[in-house]
């Protein structure tokens, strides 16, 4: 019994252990491709956000510790720490508890096998909770002195952007691989190594080259989504999106000899676009699936008692013997 009593408080704290340490990581990983907007550092993508709306999902509000513990080491990182800078930590971490909230009024399935699922992490996930982290951590700027006052909108936009990007990117990636399963048709492996390999050099060569042909790297994703469904889409996008901050964030193909706003501009619009795509296709191929499996087994089972009720389906017994 004691025993009892001990494991669950040892599995919580490794729970927040865990969540504070991939929120570092993943924060570091972010921080490799970072731009200063207006004399503030942003990324275009930041994966801790993703990270802690789908811990969340999984383990529920009791690990915020870890994402302000997480929070606090990716800030610490940047530069000092300052008493002002909790203003940051706490709406890197209200940000992704609201998004949790909102999700459980919602009766958001991470299955992400509905429609409405892939539009709840959308909205309710990712657009409006992320507004909170952003505000918080731009006012925070305003108020210590870091930031002029004029200069609060297009950091908080681009704050806002890489945090959106964090969820809608990340989390279905991640909610996806704890239930993901190799084919075991070995055509379907062969169709997913191509996929992989044809989307990766698609979009090296989209955001790589001086044409403007971004636009390219849609194909793949809807070809993703309707074969794979999320567990196809879901990598896809993000691989694209990361290939995509790599070629903006050294000026390379069509992000060249642009201004930094334009670049940001049209990095999010691909990056958003290509979320979407494949999250919202990736959904809604996998409703319809179910609803085409379960209609297939109504008529199945309606099959069954139909011949069970026909006429001659069950011959009549045979009379007793006479004596």
């Amino acid at each position: 019994m004691r025993t009892m009593e001990w494991r669950r408080p040892a599995l919580a704290l490794l729970q927040i252990l865990a969540v504070a340490a991939a929120y570092y990581l993943s924060g570091r990983l972010g921080l490799l491709r970072q731009v200063t907007v207006q004399g503030a550092i942003v990324t275009p993508l930041w994966p801790p956000t993703g990270i802690a709306v789908a811990c969340l999902l999984w383990w529920g509000p009791r690990i915020w510790p870890g994402l302000a513990l997480g929070t606090y080491l990716a800030v610490e990182r940047l530069s000092s720490f300052n008493p002002e800078d909790l203003g940051i930590v706490a709406g890197n971490t209200l940000a992704p508890l609201c998004a949790y909230a909102l999700l459980r009024r919602v009766a958001f399935r991470p299955e992400l096998d509905r429609l409405r699922d892939g539009m709840a992490l959308v909205f309710l996930g990712g657009l409006v909770p992320m507004m909170i982290s952003a505000t918080a951590g731009t006012g925070t700027l305003v108020l210590t002195g870091n930031l002029p006052a004029a200069k609060f909108w297009p950091v908080w936009s681009a704050w806002w952007a890489g945090d959106t990007m964090g969820v809608l990117l990340v989390t279905p990636l991640l909610l996806v691989l704890r239930h993901a399963r190799m084919p075991r048709d070995p055509y379907r492996v062969a169709e997913a190594v191509i996929l992989f390999v044809t989307a990766a050099a698609m979009a090296l060569v989209a955001t790589r080259s001086p044409l403007s042909i971004l636009f390219l790297v849609f194909p793949l994703l809807i070809w993703a989504a309707a074969r794979f469904q999320l567990a196809g889409a879901a990598p896809c996008a993000l691989m694209v999106c990361v290939l995509a901050i790599s070629a903006a964030t050294d000026h390379a193909g069509p992000f060249a000899q642009h201004t930094l706003f334009e670049v940001m501009v049209t990095l999010q619009a691909l990056n958003g676009a290509a979320a979407l795509t494949g999250l919202l296709l990736a959904a809604l191929v996998t409703e319809q699936n179910n609803i085409r499996r379960g209609i297939a087994e109504v008529c199945a089972d309606l099959a069954e008692v139909v011949a069970h009720l026909a006429p001659g389906a069950h011959p009549a017994p045979p009379p007793p013997p006479r004596d």
